[in-house]
């Protein structure tokens, strides 16, 4: 039943005697009329007028007593129409209670069925999930099984694999790439010859999947840490890097990162390198080469370092090139020591730039290179030949107490405020070429020093 029906009365049973008790009454009702209508006829004088009147009043209770019986018959009549009507509307009420009840049933059995089917489609899903992690964690573990083989020809198949498995399944990428890292970071055994030809097939597993143009097999997000590594031939040319910590790394042979694109910061510090190139290095985080040695050649050709190059305590033996490169934020190249012909040719310095303490074995040119904020060179020693010919200089330039042991060369170099030059020493030399203003005095027959005035 619902909230808003009111109650409904129970019906109560007539009982026989009340219609006898109508029946007397009427007949009682009759007898009492046609008693007083006699009464009053027996008053009439002549016969015929009384005979005439009795009649009447005999008719007359008749027909009281025909209509209480009449109106008794009606009122009955009355009471089943409104018994049927009653049980009409009872019989709609219930059935319509029957039909309710029936929905609410049917309803809720569907919904013990979806449940059930919900329940079912998950528990199906788990064990289907369960499986495949199963299939999953037995895949992985056989392939750094043969990773850990004492054969190279078994680890190169597990470095396959690997490969496989993370290409097949994008969630144990980290994972595996961090197992790769992990193996590139171990010794290598001095007693296999193939070593290196695994350690090149797992480098090459590692940047296959970091280079964006090849979509079927990039690995997007991939973070490196092959802190202490040793790599041969690296090759991470076009490579998209989202971090990547080379930190105590040895690179043997070639390394390139040129062309490559980091989103984080590329770390190399304390790296040892052969040859280094790192032309077109898009860079999007922090650079840094602090205490890193480049025995061969260093080249950062139309590099850029939008958040700076730190190359602090580092050492170049080789010839070294940052042609055309560009620097968004202060770089360091403090006590850094460039051991061959170096040049810094149409670089551009947005940032400030520091090269305090650094040295220059053989030539160094900063020929037509913009420095829009602060550079010192402060303390730096030029052992070959100097030359910011057309240079140019928008903010503070410092060359103090720096040592020019060949010529310096500023010819055609722009400053906004005179460079401060004070004590830094030059050879005696004809063809220098000194900034305009430039006192230059004799110190003995060796030496030349520059004072600010």
């Amino acid at each position: 039943m619902a909230a808003d029906e009111p109650p409904e009365r129970q019906l109560r049973v007539m009982p026989w005697w009340l219609v006898l008790v109508g029946l007397l009454l009427a007949a009682v009702l009759g007898w009492l009329v046609l008693g007083l209508l006699l009464t009053e006829a027996d008053r009439a004088v002549q016969q015929d007028t009384r005979a005439t009147l009795r009649i009447d009043a005999i008719r007359t209770g008749l027909t009281v007593v025909a209509g209480t019986g009449g109106g008794l018959a009606l009122l009955l009549a009355a009471r089943r129409q409104w018994i049927a009507e009653r049980a009409q509307r009872h019989q709609e009420t219930v059935a319509a209670r029957d039909q309710a009840h029936r929905d609410r049933v049917q309803a809720h059995a569907e919904s013990v069925a979806e449940a059930a089917q919900r329940q079912q489609d998950r528990q199906s899903t788990a064990a289907e999930h369960d499986a495949a992690e199963r299939r999953l964690t037995e895949l992985y573990t056989r392939a750094v099984e043969l990773l850990g083989n004492d054969s190279a020809a078994v680890r190169l198949g597990g470095l396959h694999a690997l490969e496989r498995l993370g290409q097949d399944n994008p969630s144990q990428r980290s994972t595996i790439v961090a197992v790769l890292c992990a193996y590139l970071r171990m010794s290598p055994p001095d007693d296999e010859p193939r070593e290196t030809e695994v350690r090149r097939t797992a480098q090459r597993v590692l940047t296959r999947h970091l280079r964006e143009h090849d979509e079927t097999a990039h690995w997007p997000g991939v973070v490196l840490d092959l802190s202490g590594a040793a790599l041969v031939d690296f090759d991470a040319a076009g490579c998209t890097l989202t971090d990547a910590t080379f930190t105590g790394a040895t690179f043997t042979g070639a390394t390139s990162f040129a062309g490559a694109t980091t989103t984080g910061r590329l770390l190399l510090r304390a790296a040892s390198f052969g040859d280094l190139a790192l032309d077109g290095l898009t860079a999007g985080g922090e650079v840094v080469l602090d205490d890193a040695r480049v025995q061969g050649l260093a080249s950062f050709e139309g590099a850029d370092f939008a958040d700076g190059l730190y190359c602090r305590r580092s050492r170049f033996a080789g010839q070294t090139s940052f042609r055309g490169a560009t620097f968004g934020q202060p770089s360091s190249f403090d006590a850094t020591r460039f051991e061959n012909d170096t040049t810094f040719r149409e670089s551009v310095f947005d940032g400030a730039l520091s090269m305090e303490h650094s040295e220059f074995g053989e030539s160094a040119s900063f020929y037509s290179a913009r420095f829009a904020n602060m550079a010192l060179f402060r303390w730096t020693v030029f052992e070959g030949e100097a030359s910011f010919d057309r240079a140019r200089f928008t903010d503070a330039a410092n060359f103090g107490r720096a040592r020019f042991h060949r010529m310096a060369s500023f010819r055609d170099t722009q400053f906004s405020r005179p460079p401060q030059v004070e004590q830094a020493r030059a050879v005696v030399d004809p063809g220098h070429r000194w900034p305009t203003g430039t006192v230059v005095r004799r110190l003995d027959d060796e030496w030349l020093v520059l004072v600010d005035e």
